[in-house]
């Protein structure tokens, strides 16, 4: 290559990882900050809110117990839909209610959260999480709070991020091939410009690939039609983990012939023929006694059915069985946890199940974003007006 091109195409890459940060420093900022904090959402959950976390003891009631806790906590406001059994010691029982009341096309049904004592049955405390803190940084992360296109325009901004990236890399390789006096700290006479360099050179790797798989959750079905990965069923959402990231508002509202709606957000229905614990009973007797983590009740639809999510031994993602409402008969679930291209991809990006140090690196990956955004800005202004004193110069000269 020769010296020119290089010139060139060094200044190219140099004003598009510089519009990329002076162009998307507003949006660059909250997603980045708002990630960071919810990769410690449960620990911060337990810390903010510990009436719910005050449990008693290990010992288990039977679910219907805990779902007569929480319906009388309901008051008549909501109707159940979920319970979760706790994940490991000090969890509580966690039961999720719809709230009563017309949902609008397309949107996400609110709902009533109570926390349970599993030894008791004693209800520790109830709320409307979709008002939460939490909750107000999932819809900033995942959507800027934009109502409608919010998570595409994120996607993109998640493309602008690894472009940044892979300029940003490109400006900082050595062009004298001299790699490792390119690690050191003084690569320029600014402070400023040392630590952008720094930063932008150790957090690269890992800023890519969060941004790559935050474009995949943004863009779930171009992205699994590119990886070749089968839709999960729209039939019903799958059972959820606490603690876990809600996907987009929206959706199939599909209309059964009583005007209820149906597919991922169809209602509970109003009365089941099984109860809670004969269908626990029939999905752990054919899951060969596999711990039994939650519980979904059956919905609107052609085929109302229990959804049960076991944990088997050996298995690294939990299994869900159907227990049909009309007759007993256990099935597999069609849409049980989605494709695991996707849960993996979720897992990288909000460091699920992933262990301290990537979790870690995560919340580097957030803060460095900030830094790099605002000094870069910085670095910009500066140089702008090292050039305007210059051309003044020159003019008065």
């Amino acid at each position: 290559m020769t010296s020119s091109l290089s010139a060139r195409l060094r200044r190219l890459w140099l004003d598009v990882h510089l519009w990329i940060g002076v162009g998307l420093l507003i949006a660059i900022v909250p997603i980045s900050a708002s990630g960071a904090i919810l990769v410690w959402k449960a620990p911060l959950d337990r810390m903010m809110h510990a009436d719910r976390y005050a449990v008693s003891g290990e010992a288990a009631l039977p679910a219907g117990r805990y779902v007569a806790a929480a319906r009388e906590a309901f008051a008549g406001r909501a109707d159940f839909t979920q319970l979760r059994l706790p994940e490991k010691a000090g969890d509580p029982v966690v039961a999720v209610g719809r709230l009563k009341g017309e949902v609008a096309p397309g949107a996400r049904p609110r709902s009533l959260t109570v926390w349970i004592d599993p030894p008791t049955a004693r209800v520790l405390a109830a709320a409307d999480t979709s008002q939460s803190a939490m909750q107000w940084l999932h819809r900033l992360h995942g959507s800027l709070l934009i109502p409608e296109v919010g998570r595409k325009v994120v996607g993109w901004i998640g493309w602008a991020m690894f472009v940044s990236c892979a300029t940003g890399l490109w400006l900082w390789w050595p062009r004298n091939g001299a790699l490792l006096k390119a690690l050191r700290w003084r690569r320029g006479p600014s402070t400023l410009f040392n630590l952008h360099h720094t930063i932008g050179f150790w957090i690269c790797l890992p800023l890519a690939v969060l941004s790559l798989t935050g474009v995949y959750i943004s863009f779930p079905q171009t992205s699994r039609a590119v990886f070749g990965v089968q839709p999960q069923s729209q039939d019903r959402a799958p059972a959820g983990r606490p603690g876990r990231a809600e996907g987009k508002a929206g959706g199939p509202d599909k209309r059964a012939s009583g005007g209820a709606p149906q597919g991922r957000f169809a209602p509970p229905l109003a009365t089941p023929r099984l109860t809670i614990d004969q269908a626990v009973t029939v999905a752990a007797a054919r899951a060969d006694g596999a711990r039994v983590i939650s519980v979904s009740a059956p919905t609107v639809g052609r085929e109302p059915a229990w959804r049960v999510q076991v944990e088997q031994p050996g298995q690294a993602t939990p299994a869900t069985l159907q227990v049909v409402d009309g007759s007993g008969e256990v099935k597999p679930d069609r849409g049980g946890g989605g494709d695991p291209v996707s849960r993996w991809m979720r897992n990288i990006h909000d460091g699920g199940d992933t262990g301290l140090l990537w979790q870690t690196i995560i919340v580097l990956g957030g803060v460095a974003p900030v830094i790099l955004a605002l000094s870069g800005v910085v670095m910009w202004l500066r140089r702008r007006s090292r050039r305007l004193a210059i051309t003044r110069a020159t003019k008065e000269g």
